[in-house]
């Protein structure tokens, strides 16, 4: 079996032990802060290794600057209805967990919906902007029902 032995570099003081004599104990060594970089190949010139920077100051403010503009409002959208068909075609549990599947309604609330659109032939579902309307539209349609929207205006 080979053991390597420890070696202490020569410039390194020998540390007293408890009893006061000297060791041959190296030191701890402090890691560096930065990274160690891989060493350079033979006749490349390496550039050397980036040192960290601090931020630059930023520069004073100018006292003749301009008050900072508030941020934008936002701008509210124009509400558009959803308005649900009466359906002679499905049965109205269907109806009912495709209202629930597809909006934020729960099982009572999509059970009015269910039962106005089949007593007056249109029930309003939601309130919502036009994209999201439009969106509900189509994902009533892939299910079978009928759909349309208006301007809640």
């Amino acid at each position: 079996m080979h053991h390597e032995s420890i070696r202490r570099p020569s410039s390194a003081p020998l540390t007293p032990s408890a009893d006061g004599s000297p060791t041959s104990l190296p030191t701890p060594v402090a890691e560096p802060a930065q990274p160690i970089s891989e060493p350079a190949q033979p006749g490349s010139t390496a550039p050397p290794p980036a040192q960290p920077t601090e931020a630059p100051a930023a520069a004073p403010a100018a006292s003749n600057t301009k008050p900072a503009k508030a941020p934008p409002q936002r701008k509210q959208l124009p509400p558009y209805r959803v308005l649900l068909h009466n359906d002679d075609v499905h049965d109205m549990v269907f109806v009912v967990e495709t209202l629930m599947e597809l909006t934020p309604l729960k099982a009572d609330a999509a059970a009015k919906v269910m039962l106005e659109a089949h007593h007056r032939g249109l029930a309003q579902v939601l309130l919502t902007h036009r994209e999201r309307a439009e969106l509900y539209q189509e994902q009533f349609k892939s299910k079978g029902l009928v759909a349309t929207i208006e301007p809640a205006e």
